[in-house]
């Protein structure tokens, strides 16, 4: 029983729920961006680019071949799978990249900017020079 309960203690730390949460919001947010890349970015980039689909491009190193089969059905040439360089798919996942770190960057800014915005020290009493002819008005007036 007591194994149970340091599990449920750990488990409900605040730090580790405050990280799951994050785990959860991060991977959203990596889907969003995702889509947004492939889905907007992606094809206006297409479009000035003459049309091209971006995630499409790639460098061709050996050319595949499809299977051979002879009258019966037997394979007489197996497949071969092409070998390519999927260079298009390396400049997406480089502007999820780019996107997500900079939003990551506003972020953190805006979080420092709002810890430097704590409220500033109370003024400084007076000075001694203040408190000296302060005392000398008030013994005067007596």
């Amino acid at each position: 029983m007591g194994m149970i309960k340091e599990f449920k203690e750990f488990a409900l730390k605040g730090n580790l729920v405050d990280t799951a949460i994050a785990f959860v919001m991060g991977a959203a947010f990596g889907k969003v961006v995702s889509a947004f890349v492939e889905k907007m970015f992606s094809p206006l980039v297409g479009i000035l680019m003459g049309g091209i689909d971006l995630t499409k491009k790639k460098f061709v190193i050996k050319e595949g071949i499809a299977e051979v089969k002879d009258a019966a059905g037997a394979v007489i040439t197996p497949a071969v799978n092409e070998v390519a360089v999927q260079w298009g798919a390396f400049i997406t996942a480089a502007i999820d990249f780019l996107v997500v770190a900079f939003v990551m960057f506003m972020i953190i800014k805006a979080m420092n900017k709002m810890k430097k915005a704590e409220p500033a020290p109370e003024p400084a009493g007076p000075s001694s020079t203040d408190v000296l002819l302060t005392e000398i008005r008030d013994a005067l007036k007596k």
